[in-house]
């Protein structure tokens, strides 16, 4: 696997950290409780993201132990394959306390990945 396509999956993980990150800081608790529009929208940015792990190579994941790469992809797995019990105060906690991820992403990926 080259340097570039490593910069394109973590890139890829990036920008869904970053929009599920924008799209949930304006949003409180209050919005977010009384949404169910909000819910499911930010539970599909939540998804994207370990979509988007669960793409990195598992080498990748290797050389990164400070990501937690299984509890990322198990919330994925969990949204998909549970959707009729998510728990939507799990995930707006997630959403405003979990995603220190884009600071430790940032420590290795440039800010204008390659394009696949």
């Amino acid at each position: 696997m080259s340097k570039r396509s490593d910069l394109v999956y973590f890139g890829t993980l990036l920008d869904a950290a970053r929009d599920a990150r924008n799209h949930a800081q304006d949003i409180t608790k209050e919005e977010y409780d009384a949404s169910r529009t909000i819910q499911l929208a930010l539970t599909y940015l939540v998804q994207s993201v370990g979509e988007a792990a669960s793409r990195v190579p598992m080498p990748l994941r290797v050389e990164h132990p400070e990501i937690d790469w299984a509890r990322m992809i198990g919330m994925r797995h969990r949204i998909v394959h549970d959707y009729r019990n998510i728990d939507t105060e799990r995930v707006g906690s997630v959403l405003h306390e979990e995603l220190p991820l884009i600071e430790q992403l940032l420590a290795f990926t440039p800010s204008d990945p390659p394009s696949p």
